[in-house]
C-alpha cells in the first residue's frame, strides 16, 4: 500500500498536484489560497503521522519557499513530494534511524564519526541519509595544495601551500565596521612573509583570546589558499585559506584540508566545508573495507579500472591527479555500465517473453504501389530507415525502435510504409499523435495517399460528436477501417480494433509510458514504432532510450532549400524584417510571428501575444489579415485559426510556441521569433521547421535585444547550420541535459558522477561492455550486480505501472 492511500485527503492532494503541474508550476490560486499554502497545510497533517521523518520536514521547508523557487526547483520539489507519497506504507516512521552497523548502505549518517544529530540534519538537506550516501557525495573539483610553495616564489592568483612559523598574531574589533572582529596572522618560512586574515561577527575579549590561542606564536603551521598581493602589507595575503597548526599531538591524517590535493564539495546553508570533509574522511576510514566491487573482476581488469573501495578513496582524497582521473573513470564507467545493462536486460526480458506478429511485404503489394504512387523519390535516408524497420517486422521479436529525423525529413512517409506493411498482411495499423492539429494533418496526408489504393483511414479526435464517433468505432471494430489516426482518443475503452498489427507513436516524448502501452494493448502484441522530430544527441539517446534501436533519417527531400536564418536587434532591423514579410505576402506566401512563454505561464503569454497581435494589426500591417494562436484557446479555436492560416484567410499568424510541432503550411516562408534568447537552440530549430516546407526560399529571423556576448554567440549557431543534429549537440553542450530535454520531457537518468556531455567515450565503452555481458554472461553469477539491476528493474516496473 502506498503512503498516500492511507491519507484521508488523498484525492484533494492528488488533484492539487495535478492542477499545479498542468498549469506549469505557477503556484496557482485555488478557491481560498495559493497552491503552496494548501500543500504546506496538508504536509503539516502528514508530519503528525510521521513526526521523525526528516525527509518530509525538508520537503515542508522547501515548500515554504515555493514562491521564490525557480521553475526547475519547483518541478524537482513536486517530483520529490510525489515520490514520498508513493513510498510503501509502514506502521513505523519511514526513516527510523538505524544505529551503527557494518553496512554503510543501512547505517544512518547520524552515527558516522564526526556527524551527530545536528550535522545529520544539514546532511539530509544535501540528500545524504546513510553512510553510503555520504561516501557517494562526490567532490565537484579539487585544489592542488600538494606541493610546498616557498614564499619568495609566490605569484598572484596562485594556489599555494606554505609550511612556516607563526611570527605574529593580532585580533581586534574593526574600527571601521561595527560588529566585526578581525584576526590576522603573519607566517614566515625563512624566504619571506605572508599574512592571512579571518573575519568574525563581533566577539568579546574572552572569546578573542580563545580564537587567538588557536594560532600560538612560534608554532609551525601549514597555510593553504589563494595568493593575492596586498599593497598595504607590501607582500602577499593568503585568501580562501585553510590552516593546520602542527602541535605535539599532530597526526598526518589531520592534513585533509591542506598540504595535499583537497576535495571541494557543494554545501548547503550552515554546512562548514571542513566539517563535511572530515565526516567523509571518517566514513572512508571506518567503512571502506565494507564496500564491495559491483563490476565483475574481469571487467575491472579488462578496462584497467580501480577496485571500488580504492576508487571511492581516491575520488575524495587522491594521492595524485593520475589516481584521481582513474577513480573518476572507474565510478563513471560503473554508473553507465549499470544504466546500459538495465536497458539491455529490459530488452532481453521483452524479447524472451513477448512474441509479436511477423510481417513480410510482397512484390507489387501495397507498400510497392504506395512508393510508386508518390510524386517524389524516397531519399537514401528514408530507404535505409524503412529497411531497418522491415528487418524488425520480419521477426517475431517485438520491434523496439525509435525513428528520429529532422523536421521535414520524411518520417511520416516511412511510418505510412510500415503501417501499409501491416495492412498488406491482414492487420490494421494505428498512429497516435499528441495534438489534434498533428493528428488531423497526418489524417489528410494518409487519405490523399491511400484512398487511391482502396484503403479507408479513420480519424479519432476529441472534437467529434457522438454520431461520428460511433460510426468511426463501428468501422474500426468490423475491420472496414484499415488505418486509425488519432490523439489520446485512440486509447479510450470504446475504441476497439478488429486486428491491430502495427502501431506508430508520433512525438513519443509527449506521451506517458502507460499511454503508449494502452494503445499497444488494443491488439495482440502489435509491432510498435516510436517517432520524434526532436533530434536527440547520441549520448542522450543511449541514456534515455537505451532499450531501443535508434534509426536516424539525416537528410531532407530533394528540392528543399536551406532556410536563411539571421539574427537582428533594434527597431531599424525589425522594420526591415516587416518589409520582408510584405514582399513575401505579395508573392502569395505567408508568415509566422512567434512569441515566447512568459514565466512558463500560458495566461500571461496569451495576453502578451494578443496585445502584440493587436499592435501589429493596427500599426504595422493594417491592410493584412492577422490570425492568433496561443495556449489558452480551446482545441477547436486553435484548429480553426490554423486552418484559416493554411487556407490563406490569414496572411500572418501570431503565435506562442504551440506551433512548434506538426504544423505544415508549404506557403509559409517567413518566421520572426521574438525574444529568441529565451529559447533553447533545439526549440528554435523546431520552430524554424515550420517554414521551408516547399521548394520556395524561406527565412527565419531571430529577434533579440540581448547585450550578452555569450547569448549572441549561442544564437549565431542557428545562422550557421540547418542541421538539427549539429544544433542538438551544441545545445546539449551549452545547456546540459536537464535543460535540453525541457520541462515537458522526462526520462533523464539520475546520475551521481557521470556527465552525459563530457563522458561520451566512457558511455560507448560501457554500452559495448554491457552488450557483451548480456550475450556471454549470466547475471546470477554476479550477486552484487544482480541485486542492483533487480532494484533498477523493479523501479522501472513501478514507473510503468504508474504511467
Amino acid at each position: 500500500m502506498k503512503l498516500i492511500d492511507k491519507l484521508e485527503n488523498k484525492e484533494t492532494i492528488k488533484k492539487a498536484l495535478d492542477i499545479e503541474v498542468k498549469n506549469r508550476y505557477i503556484n496557482i490560486i485555488g478557491k481560498t489560497k495559493p497552491f503552496s499554502k494548501y500543500i504546506l497545510s496538508e504536509i503539516k497533517k502528514i508530519i503528525k503521522l510521521f513526526p521523525k521523518e526528516e525527509k518530509l520536514r525538508n520537503i515542508y521547508n522547501s515548500f515554504s519557499c515555493y514562491q521564490v523557487l525557480t521553475l526547475s526547483e519547483r518541478i524537482k520539489l513536486i517530483n520529490e513530494f510525489c515520490e514520498f507519497l508513493s513510498a510503501p506504507y509502514v506502521e513505523k516512521p519511514l526513516t527510523e534511524k538505524k544505529p551503527y552497523s557494518n553496512d554503510p548502505n543501512t547505517t544512518d549518517v547520524t552515527y558516522c564519526k564526526g556527524v551527530g544529530p545536528k550535522i545529520s540534519q544539514l546532511l539530509n538537506k544535501l540528500k545524504i541519509y546513510t553512510v553510503m550516501d555520504l561516501l557517494n557525495y562526490f567532490p565537484t573539483r579539487h585544489l592542488d595544495y600538494s606541493n610546498r610553495t616557498k614564499i619568495k616564489d609566490i605569484q598572484e592568483g596562485q594556489n599555494v601551500a606554505i609550511f612556516g612559523e607563526i611570527k605574529d598574531v593580532n585580533i581586534h574589533n574593526s574600527p571601521n565596521k561595527a560588529g566585526l572582529t578581525i584576526l590576522t596572522i603573519s607566517v614566515s618560512d625563512g624566504t619571506g612573509r605572508v599574512k592571512s586574515t579571518w573575519f568574525y561577527k563581533k566577539i568579546n575579549r574572552k572569546m578573542q583570546e580563545h580564537y587567538k590561542a588557536r594560532y600560538p606564536k612560534g608554532a609551525n603551521i601549514i597555510l593553504s589558499g589563494v595568493a593575492k598581493y596586498d599593497k598595504f602589507f607590501n607582500g602577499f595575503s593568503i585568501e580562501k585559506q585553510e590552516a593546520t597548526v602542527i602541535s605535539a599531538d599532530f597526526e598526518q591524517k589531520d592534513i585533509i584540508h591542506n598540504a595535499r590535493i583537497v576535495p571541494i564539495y557543494p554545501l548547503c546553508e550552515n554546512m562548514n566545508a571542513k566539517t563535511l570533509r572530515k565526516a567523509i574522511f571518517n566514513a572512508i576510514e571506518n567503512y571502506l573495507d565494507k564496500i564491495q566491487n559491483v563490476l565483475p573482476q574481469y571487467i575491472i581488469e579488462e578496462y584497467e579500472l580501480l577496485n571500488k573501495p580504492e576508487a571511492i578513496k581516491q575520488i575524495h582524497f587522491p594521492d595524485s591527479f593520475e589516481l584521481l582521473e582513474k577513480a573518476k573513470k572507474t565510478l563513471i564507467f560503473e554508473e553507465l555500465f549499470i544504466l546500459q545493462l538495465k536497458f539491455l536486460m529490459i530488452r532481453e526480458q521483452v524479447r524472451k517473453t513477448v512474441i509479436s506478429n511477423k510481417i513480410n511485404i510482397q512484390p507489387n503489394g501495397l507498400v510497392d504501389k504506395f512508393v510508386k504512387s508518390l510524386p517524389f523519390k524516397l531519399t537514401e535516408g528514408q530507404n535505409k530507415a524503412f529497411n531497418e524497420i522491415l528487418s524488425d517486422l520480419n521477426s517475431t521479436e517485438p520491434m523496439q525502435r525509435l525513428l528520429q529525423g529532422d523536421v521535414g525529413s520524411g518520417k511520416t512517409v516511412v511510418a505510412c510504409m510500415m503501417l501499409l506493411a501491416a495492412v498488406e498482411n491482414g492487420y490494421q495499423g494505428a498512429i497516435m499523435a499528441p495534438t489534434e492539429i498533428l493528428a488531423t494533418q497526418h489524417y489528410k496526408n494518409f487519405v490523399e495517399w491511400l484512398t487511391p489504393l482502396g484503403l479507408h483511414v479513420g480519424l479519432f479526435v476529441g472534437k467529434h460528436g457522438a454520431k461520428i464517433r460511433k460510426e468511426m468505432q463501428t468501422n474500426l471494430k468490423n475491420g472496414q477501417t484499415h488505418i486509425a489516426i488519432g490523439t489520446h482518443a485512440l486509447i479510450q475503452d470504446a475504441v476497439e480494433f478488429n486486428n491491430l498489427g502495427a502501431v506508430v507513436v508520433d512525438e513519443q516524448h509527449r506521451f506517458g509510458v502507460k499511454q503508449r502501452k494502452e494503445l499497444a494493448q488494443k491488439g495482440s502484441t502489435p509491432q510498435l514504432l516510436t517517432m520524434t522530430a526532436t533530434p536527440i544527441p547520441r549520448t542522450l539517446a543511449l541514456s534515455v532510450h537505451g532499450d531501443l534501436d535508434v534509426t536516424v533519417i539525416d537528410e531532407l527531400p530533394k528540392g528543399r532549400k536551406p532556410v536563411i536564418t539571421s539574427l537582428i536587434s533594434g527597431s531599424t532591423m525589425r522594420n526591415d524584417a516587416y518589409k520582408l514579410i510584405r514582399n513575401e505576402i505579395k508573392k502569395g506566401n505567408r508568415a509566422y510571428i512567434v512569441f515566447p512563454l512568459i514565466e512558463e505561464s500560458e495566461t500571461l503569454s496569451a495576453k502578451a501575444a494578443t496585445k502584440e497581435a493587436e499592435k501589429l494589426q493596427s500599426k504595422i500591417f493594417p491592410d493584412l489579415k492577422i490570425g492568433l494562436v496561443h495556449g489558452k484557446l480551446s482545441a477547436q479555436e486553435k484548429e480553426e485559426n490554423m486552418q484559416k492560416f493554411k487556407n490563406g484567410e490569414f496572411d500572418i499568424l501570431v503565435s506562442t510556441t504551440v506551433i512548434e510541432v506538426g504544423v505544415d503550411v508549404p506557403e509559409a516562408t517567413v518566421m520572426i521569433i521574438e525574444n529568441a534568447e529565451r529559447f533553447g537552440l533545439s526549440q528554435l530549430h523546431q520552430l524554424r521547421g515550420r517554414v521551408g516546407r516547399s521548394d520556395r526560399q524561406s527565412y527565419c529571423i531571430l529577434a533579440s535585444d540581448t547585450k550578452s556576448v555569450e547569448t549572441k554567440l549561442r544564437l549565431n549557431v542557428m545562422t550557421q547550420t540547418n542541421n538539427g543534429f549539429v544544433i542538438a549537440e551544441k545545445d546539449l553542450q551549452l545547456r546540459g541535459p536537464g535543460e535540453f530535454m525541457g520541462t515537458r520531457q522526462s526520462g533523464l537518468p539520475d546520475l551521481m558522477i557521470a556527465d552525459l556531455v563530457n563522458d561520451v567515450e566512457i558511455l560507448e565503452m560501457a554500452r559495448t561492455c554491457a552488450m557483451k555481458f548480456v550475450k556471454e554472461q549470466n547475471i546470477i553469477d554476479y550477486p552484487m550486480l544482480k541485486t542492483i539491476i533487480d532494484a533498477k528493474l523493479e523501479e522501472m516496473r513501478s514507473f510503468m505501472a504508474a504511467g
